[in-house]
């Protein structure tokens, strides 16, 4: 016979159902941190080199198609990235109930398809076997990012500037797709894709430890060894052009961050805002990527 619940039965039921679901709150938002990647600022390390890559190389009578499949291996890869980590427990979280480890299995599989089928295709068609080579170094690169982290927070920005070496990878990898060719061109679209972002890493941790240094004693206690990479980079890329590696007009694509650099140490001091200083790299980011592919446009 069918029960007819009381009341108080049916109250008990609701409220039992709403603390149910108070507490899959925490947990969606645990499930997305398991699998989304969350360093935002390493999507512009990924992406603007491999477009800026694509666009010379194309500028050079490269195809699209080849670029195309590498996009959507590397998008793959670099998603397929924080999963992997969630399950091996290598990044800080690790997926712990049988639910989490069934909803990271959930991006794991169809991530790791997508960048096989896309990789397979590109080697196989394209007859492209060298952008192994740009990936063994690539993911060898990333191994010594995760052996500094371990180290500890003194080694954390050297752990930072040494991912971006294996993030801005993109950019050769997208010229090589592109015009079938691993060259020197390639080689020095990675260097100066990899000192543009090792200046954007060096730029934020400066900024975040002089937050509140004022004077100009200060800052240079501080930001010493920026101001020294910031030379250093400015004689590496005279150098570059010197030996006609680089157009002249892409030099110009590192004009706003060495100036943005140098002004640092002068300025007045102001409140820190960390989402308006990302999101200020990430035009810096934007603005070296479309000065750089103007210069090689006008020069080809």
């Amino acid at each position: 016979m069918p029960t007819i619940s009381s009341p108080l039965e049916t109250v008990s039921e609701v409220t039992v159902h709403q603390n149910a679901t108070a507490l899959t709150t925490p947990q969606k938002a645990r499930r997305r941190a398991l699998v989304i990647p969350r360093e935002h600022g390493a999507w512009g390390m990924l992406l603007i080199p491999l477009v800026t890559g694509a666009a010379i190389g194309l500028f050079e009578g490269g195809k699209l198609t080849p670029v195309l499949l590498l996009l959507l291996a590397v998008l793959a890869l670099f998603w397929l990235r924080t999963p992997a980590e969630s399950w091996l427990g290598t990044n800080g979280m690790r997926a712990q109930t049988k639910e989490e480890r069934r909803a990271v299995c959930a991006f794991i599989l169809p991530l790791a398809s997508i960048a096989g089928i896309s990789l397979g295709v590109l080697l196989w068609r394209d007859k492209m076997g060298y952008l192994l080579w740009i990936g063994v170094i690539a993911g060898c690169t990333f191994g010594v990012q995760m052996l500094l982290k371990r180290l500890g927070r003194a080694t954390r920005m050297a752990a930072e500037i040494v991912g971006a070496f294996a993030l801005t990878s993109t950019a050769p990898a997208a010229y090589c797709a592109s015009t079938g060719r691993l060259d020197s061109r390639a080689g020095i679209l990675w260097l100066v894709n990899w000192l543009f972002a090792a200046n954007q890493v060096h730029f934020v941790w400066l900024t975040i430890r002089g937050m509140r240094a004022a004077r100009l004693n200060e800052k240079l206690s501080i930001g010493w060894s920026f101001l020294v990479a910031q030379i250093l980079l400015g004689t590496a890329l005279a150098l570059i052009y010197q030996f006609g590696f680089l157009p002249q007009l892409a030099l110009l694509a590192f004009a706003p961050v060495l100036f943005r650099g140098f002004l640092w140490f002068i300025r007045k001091p102001v409140p820190l805002i960390v989402r308006r200083l990302g999101w200020s790299e990430f035009a810096h980011a934007v603005v070296f990527g479309v000065l750089m592919i103007w210069g090689f446009y006008f020069s080809s």
